[in-house]
């Protein structure tokens, strides 16, 4: 693997998920984070026990260790000039200086754009938030799932009349990650930027900005014909038999995604063992399945519903249309696929506890990057400040101020 952020250094003023998450995933190719954290109590997701929907073992903290892995640690009073002060003087080191507080926030700490580039005019300065830099609700704290999920469309996109209620996102930090990855590469691209050209700039990445990418056809497509997009009825009928889902007689789900519905026909009616189906009048051409989907979608009901998932799996491995199972999580780590190509990575924690982690979804070289493990709080606290050229009574003076942990 090639650690392509090697030499590349970030200072990360962040909490949760959204933010960390981004230099989390820099961490794995080669970045070195810093990580400040809050002087007492550290990241405020060090204390999350429960992710909404399951509790959070205290001997394995996977959400923080997901956003936090490979990280240095350091715990910092930033509402004391001489917290700021170390924080300047780390921010004159790095390259990137990256952070998920509130404007008013970073007003009131002193660590604004022109704060940092103050002691660093040459630091890259990248901002997550809710909302937006801009606008009536930039000074409005979000989570993911109220502006990447509830604002921006997705839950929407996702909901039925039939549910009676608004979907909760699939799993805890959803639009979370897929906005770290944009802020991730939003960090790239202006190092590549100022390699170039010498010039650093700002970067800007919210929740909401990720969730409308994410959902940008469909908003295209609402905004070109004036229409709000909401997901077809359970029971709309579908042009084409061969995409969709098909239950198993075990109650598991078939997935099919077969655009070109007259050239995959012949093979699925092998696959269900009715060769005649090919020939038969109604489906003959890609016209006549279409015309009469209906009954084609019947009968792939009926026959799918007749026999086990693990007999299906058999029969359609050598099918050529493109087709999977609808599996859940562990099921996705134990695909041989995610095996072979390393999409989950073994870790252990900072006491030796063994864990896994998904893997970075960028390769490079072929290779998955591995995966390190969140710093415990302040656990490089001496070591970075002895970079910084603080001999060992400078640190204890702070310590003893409660400037740093």
């Amino acid at each position: 693997m090639t650690a392509v952020m090697q030499g590349v250094r970030i200072l990360e003023v962040a909490e949760h998920t959204f933010v960390p998450a981004a230099s989390a995933l820099l961490s794995d190719w080669g970045a070195d984070v810093i990580k400040i954290e809050h002087v007492e109590r550290g990241d405020a997701m060090r204390a999350l026990a429960s992710s909404g929907v399951a509790v959070v073992p205290k001997d394995v903290h996977v959400l923080l260790e997901h956003s936090n892995r490979g990280k240095r640690s350091l715990g910092l009073d930033l509402t004391s000039d001489a917290g700021r002060d170390v924080l300047y003087k780390l921010a004159a080191t790095c390259d990137v200086f990256l952070t998920n507080k509130l404007p008013s926030v970073r007003t009131k700490l002193h660590v604004d754009v022109e704060d940092i580039r103050a002691h660093n005019p040459n630091i890259i300065y990248v901002r997550g938030t809710g909302q937006g830099e801009r606008g009536p609700d930039a000074d409005r704290g979000s989570y993911d799932s109220l502006a990447f999920w509830a604002r921006a469309g997705v839950a929407v996109g996702v909901m039925r009349p039939e549910y009676g209620h608004v979907p909760v996102p699939p799993g805890p930090g959803f639009g979370d990650s897929i906005g770290a990855m944009t802020i991730a590469g939003g960090i790239m691209g202006a190092l590549f930027h100022r390699e170039r050209t010498g010039e650093a700039t700002e970067v800007d990445v919210s929740l909401m900005a990720t969730g409308m990418w994410a959902m940008g056809q469909a908003l295209a497509l609402s905004l070109l014909l004036d229409i709000p997009w909401t997901p077809p009825p359970v029971d709309a009928p579908r042009s084409n038999p061969l995409t969709g889902n098909y239950q198993t007689r075990d109650g598991r789900w078939l997935s099919f995604t077969c655009l070109q519905a007259g050239r995959y026909w012949p093979p699925m009616c092998e696959v269900i063992g009715r060769p005649e189906l090919a020939t038969d009048p109604r489906f003959a051409d890609h016209a006549a399945l279409m015309a009469n989907s209906r009954e084609a979608i019947a009968i792939l009901e009926t026959t799918f519903a007749q026999h086990p998932l693990a007999e299906w799996r058999e029969r359609l491995a050598s099918f050529i249309g493109q087709w999977t199972v609808v599996q859940d999580t562990l099921e996705a780590a134990a695909d041989p696929q995610a095996v072979a190509n390393g999409y989950v990575q073994d870790c252990t924690t900072a006491a030796g506890i063994p864990f896994r982690l998904p893997a970075a979804p960028v390769q490079y070289d072929g290779r998955p990057s591995p995966a390190g493990r969140a710093p415990l709080f302040n656990e490089h606290g001496d070591e970075i400040l002895a970079e910084l050229g603080l001999d060992t009574d400078a640190v204890l003076d702070l310590k003893i101020r409660g400037v740093v942990a």
